[in-house]
């Protein structure tokens, strides 16, 4: 019986393949993320924010199919079915061909993801328990890490590490999008009427008939709009749908459709869900606010500390109980540093956080304060980071070149 490989070795040809793809386009899909909340933060605290949020306000929508829902709603629940459907097509490659492929390659990132949810979910919890104005329902908020703008971030600082360790960042963004993706439907959905979302399996399965026959994209599309018609009737929150059509995909075609859908996700559909869902007022009172209810707080604390604590404490355990040692040349540190960086929280947390309070609650404006400024602190605190591991290895490779 074989020795398991040390822990970020290498990469099978299908997950470098995986990674090289992701790399590319969301790297500049995290720099529109930024600039897009950027301008959200600047409209919505300029002389012209009644502009801003009756745009955001303003319901559009037929009203005899419960779809008369506001821009920033259409914005949350329409367009980031794109972004769903991207990483039901992403968890699809992994899955098939990718570091999740088998047992071996694919436990490190899954229980690194489980724990960098399950620590940050706790010390939320902790802090909002005790707390007499907590808000308890909002503990899923602290627990996702935003590919796009950890990607931007990992591909500016991130280039001296080893493939296999920055691979490893992406691979368990992935997995934490998919339990992200179970917590939203299982925790922020309420009233589920079964036939509707019976009804929605339907569009489904002729999606991933139609994909293996060649049907049109334009009749593809009907189906997908009919399915997330459908689950939104349901009650499941509609961008469930992307992540089931994404998965039915087969992994050759996933492959062409995450080529020619990563663009309208990346560059058009997450920014504009951000420069609707960042415009929060950041005044000294809006702050002040913010720093005193728990659920800010208990954001803060998930994603900066509980994070990396618990990414780099499950994938200790991993190696401990398989027995196995890093790579050579590899420390701790470097897996504390990829952690770090996984604590920018922005998409979904953004996404949970309106679930869990709604539209207009103060819990709402204060985590999303919270996640913007966790989320560009923990960014700032794992960049410094992997420049730092990234020369050590940088200086490490020239020691070994010199004869």
């Amino acid at each position: 019986m074989t020795s398991p490989e040390p822990l970020f070795a290498r990469l099978t040809p299908g997950g470098l393949r995986n990674y090289l793809d992701t790399l590319r386009a969301e790297s500049t899909g995290g720099v529109l993320l930024v600039v897009a909340a950027v301008v959200a933060l600047v409209w919505a605290n300029s002389p012209w924010q009644d502009l801003y949020y009756s745009i955001r306000d303003t319901e559009i929508g037929p009203e005899a199919l419960h779809l008369r829902l506001s821009v920033g709603e259409w914005a949350a629940d329409g367009l980031l079915a794109i972004f769903f459907f991207v990483v039901g097509l992403e968890l699809k490659r992994e899955i098939v061909e990718g570091e999740l492929r088998n047992l071996g390659t694919a436990i490190v990132p899954v229980v690194a993801a489980v724990g960098g949810m399950a620590v940050p979910a706790g010390l939320f919890l902790a802090v909002n328990l005790t707390a007499e104005a907590g808000g308890p329902h909002g503990w899923a908020i602290p627990t996702a890490t935003d590919i796009a703008f950890a990607v931007a971030v990992l591909g500016l600082v991130g280039r001296g590490l080893p493939t296999a360790l920055r691979a490893f960042l992406l691979t368990l963004a992935v997995v934490d999008d998919l339990l992200a993706i179970v917590v939203i439907a299982v925790g922020y959905s309420s009233g589920v009427h079964l036939w509707w979302l019976l009804a929605a399996a339907v569009p489904v399965l002729l999606f991933a008939l139609g994909v293996r026959r060649g049907l049109p994209w334009p009749l593809l599309l009907v189906l997908g709009v009919l399915a997330w018609g459908f689950l939104h009737a349901s009650g499941v929150h509609a961008t469930i749908a992307g992540v089931a059509l994404g998965l039915v995909v087969p992994v050759a075609a996933a492959e062409r459709l995450e080529h020619r859908w990563r663009p309208a996700s990346a560059g058009f559909a997450v920014p504009v869900f951000a420069l609707f869902a960042a415009g929060v007022t950041v005044g000294p009172e809006a702050l002040r606010a913010a720093a005193q209810d728990p659920v800010a707080r208990g954001i803060a604390v998930g994603l900066v500390l509980g994070k990396p604590v618990g990414i780099l404490l499950a994938t200790w355990l991993v190696s401990r109980v398989r027995g196995v040692s890093l790579a050579p040349g590899l420390r701790w540190a470097d897996v504390g540093a990829v952690g770090a960086l996984a604590g920018i929280g922005f998409t979904v947390s953004l996404l949970i956080a309106s679930l869990a309070f709604g539209e207009g609650s103060p819990h709402t404006e204060h985590a999303t304060v919270g996640v913007l400024l966790s989320s560009v602190l923990a960014a700032l605190i794992g960049a410094a980071l992997l420049l730092w591991r990234g020369r050590r290895h940088d200086a490490l490779r020239a020691a070994q070149a010199t004869p």
